[in-house]
């Protein structure tokens, strides 16, 4: 399959010229024009390129690629290396953010609702393409403690609580990654609690007098299963393709 061929599939699949994200969207690095192995994985550290290097991918597909804001623009250092693997290795890099988040049959917000097997899954802007926010609700109401242990059994890692209250929970908005700071729109769509990956210090007193329970289920973890699926996606469609997810864990 073409590389670029590959881009505007994933591109027009994923809507995203509908989004205005931090760091471009698509085809970061160009590589080598034909594609049949592709490797999938959260973030193109350079563990993951290594991985792909091993496996003798053709591309590789990730959640977090490069040209953050604020990121050093010199190819130097870690940023350096990592980019020069790629081109030497004539890797193709394709990296999705914001679009990945909010696409409502393969993102890392959907899949994490199917994963803690909450239903009603859908974001709390049904018309808004670009909602970054889900909800869902558990099969029936639980303590606080109990939701702690459930999201540790489905995501391979204890979140942090922001406290126990009395009453249980059942209706549940999320948003993976660094998306504490969405926990008001939560609160204020009426939810019992809410679980995203990273924590501010303010975040908890928020949700306390609130009284919404809030979890920090870590940024790796709550966006796994995204671009797992979005491989394993292109896998059924392309039968040209041999895709493999690699998972380089990060407790962040």
């Amino acid at each position: 399959m073409k590389n670029t061929d590959l881009e505007t599939y994933i591109n027009n699949l994923l809507k995203v010229s509908l989004f205005k994200d931090y760091a471009p969207n698509g085809m970061q690095v160009e590589g080598k024009s034909e594609i049949r192995r592709v490797v999938t994985g959260v973030t193109a550290s350079q563990a993951l390129i290594d991985e792909a290097i091993r496996l003798g991918a053709d591309a590789l597909l990730v959640h977090h690629g490069y040209f953050w804001p604020g990121e050093p623009s010199a190819l130097k250092g870690i940023k350096g290396n990592r980019i020069r693997s790629l081109i030497k290795h004539d890797i193709n890099l394709f990296a999705y953010h914001l679009p990945l988040d909010a696409h409502t049959h393969l993102g890392n917000n959907v899949q994490l609702g199917k994963r803690l097997g909450l239903t009603g899954v859908a974001p709390i802007e049904s018309d808004n393409p670009e909602c970054l926010i889900f909800h869902g609700y558990l099969p029936e109401a639980i303590f606080a403690s109990e939701l702690a242990e459930h999201i540790s059994t489905a995501l391979l890692r204890t979140p942090l609580i922001s406290h126990q209250p009395e009453q249980k929970i059942q209706h549940v908005a999320w948003c993976s990654g660094g998306a504490q700071n969405y926990l008001q729109q939560a609160i204020e769509y009426g939810v019992d609690a809410y679980i995203s990956g990273e924590v501010s210090e303010h975040t908890i007193h928020t949700a306390r007098e609130n009284n919404v329970v809030f979890y920090a289920a870590g940024h790796h973890a709550t966006e796994r299963y995204g671009v797992k699926a979005l491989g394993e996606w292109l896998q059924q469609q392309f039968n040209e393709l041999e895709v493999q997810f690699i998972d380089i864990d990060n407790p962040a």
